[in-house]
């Protein structure tokens, strides 16, 4: 069951891998990693501003292309996370956001404990089973196919019907 309603969110936080990409990743014979991800996405985050609602990724692995997406997007990016749970309490700490006013989209293991802490819980439909076992929503997008932007879409339709 929700800890809130879409419309006392305030703040979103997702993981990068799974949720904003497909969960692959492309490396070359130099070592360089590539993923996709979707532009709606990217869309979706821009409405979500435009709401007063911000976006942040929490994100375990260690990649400049994470980083270098959450740069165009100009989100919030937090990566190298060992304790996903920890971070999103000291981030929203400093924030000064109420973690029941924080939705956590997170497709796998690693998300377990911080989507715990999240008013409402969000998983892709492709996510792994241990979360989806816990999810208030399952979208029904799979990883890196508008995940963001389907979430978007229900929460601006949920405050312009209040």
């Amino acid at each position: 069951m929700m800890g809130c309603t879409w419309n006392d969110i305030v703040l979103i936080i997702s993981d990068f891998d799974g949720v904003m990409t497909d969960n692959r990743v492309m490396v070359d014979e130099t070592g360089k990693e590539s993923v996709y991800v979707s532009r709606a996405d990217g869309q979706g985050i821009n409405i979500l501003r435009s709401l007063g609602i911000e976006l942040a990724i929490i994100s375990t692995d260690i990649n400049n292309v994470v980083q270098k997406r959450a740069d165009k997007l100009k989100v919030e990016c937090i990566h190298g996370v060992e304790d996903k749970a920890e971070c999103m309490k000291r981030y929203c700490m400093e924030k000064d956001v109420p973690l029941k006013n924080v939705a956590y989209i997170g497709n796998d293991v690693n998300d377990y404990e911080a989507m715990l802490l999240a008013g409402i819980k969000i998983v892709p439909q492709d996510a792994y089973e241990e979360v989806k076992s816990i999810a208030d929503y399952v979208t029904e997008a799979k990883g890196g196919y508008g995940v963001i932007r389907e979430i978007v879409g229900i929460i601006k339709q949920n405050k312009e019907s209040v």
